[in-house]
């Protein structure tokens, strides 16, 4: 399995005054969505997340975002290297994901862009 990418995931506040200034940092446009409730957006390498502290409580256990091919390979390669696949694969806005925690106790979203089977 090959990363592609690592995405930063940081929870704020005000996503909006958050997002302008990543924007303008990265001088790359947001793509926004919501989902359950928490509202994202993404701007170059950052994942910003603001929504109710009970949903952000679960997203802060997720260390980074990998971006990988296909998230069907991540999940036979971290089965096989001893990880435990805690949640997914799963369709997203933007693909598939899952959520592994790894031997170390690290947990970690894997994603890809593919369109969902």
């Amino acid at each position: 399995m090959e990363i592609l990418a690592t995405t930063l995931r940081i929870c704020v506040d005000d996503l909006d005054a958050a997002t302008g200034f990543y924007e303008q940092l990265t001088g790359s446009p947001a793509q926004r969505y919501e989902r359950g409730g928490v509202r994202v957006a993404a701007v170059g390498c950052f994942l910003l997340m603001s929504g109710p502290e009970e949903e952000l409580e679960v997203l802060r256990k997720v260390s980074a975002t990998l971006a990988v091919r296909d998230v069907e390979e991540a999940r036979t390669a971290l089965l096989a290297s001893g990880a435990q696949v805690v949640a997914g694969p799963l369709p997203t806005p933007a693909g598939r994901n899952l959520i592994a925690l790894h031997p170390d106790g690290t947990v970690y979203e894997y994603a890809d862009r593919r369109p969902p089977a």
